[in-house]
């Protein structure tokens, strides 16, 4: 969190440094690859459920051509990756994501999901 409010990575090296992320870690993913957009996210967490504090980082949205799921890379001030997530579907009929957010302090709030104790 500390690092909140340092500048982040231009699109270029955002894309770079995702791209770096998915050939060790995700490497199914690149041929079928397609970048929807890149730009600046912010997302809102919880330290024990209740004291908030905000992440950012710069976002690479993508679209897996193959199975029409999402996954993205979040890529932070640091050029560290900060978040990864795959397989997410879309539900396009509500416009809404219609996979779990296990990894959204709001969504575990709102299903009453106990959060992990370090």
């Amino acid at each position: 969190p500390g690092a909140a409010a340092n500048p982040l990575p231009d699109e270029k090296t955002a894309e770079q440094i995702a791209r770096g992320f998915l050939q060790a870690y995700a490497p199914d993913l690149l041929p079928m690859m397609n970048v929807q957009w890149i730009k600046a996210h912010t997302d809102e967490q919880y330290t024990d459920g209740q004291n908030q504090f905000r992440i950012n980082g710069m976002k690479v949205k993508c679209r897996n051509k193959a199975d029409g799921t999402y996954f993205w890379v979040i890529v932070g001030s640091d050029n560290s990756v900060i978040v990864f997530e795959r397989d997410i579907e879309w539900d396009f009929i509500r416009a809404g994501r219609q996979t779990e957010k296990w990894l959204h302090d709001d969504w575990l709030k709102k299903h009453k999901i106990s959060f992990a104790k370090n």
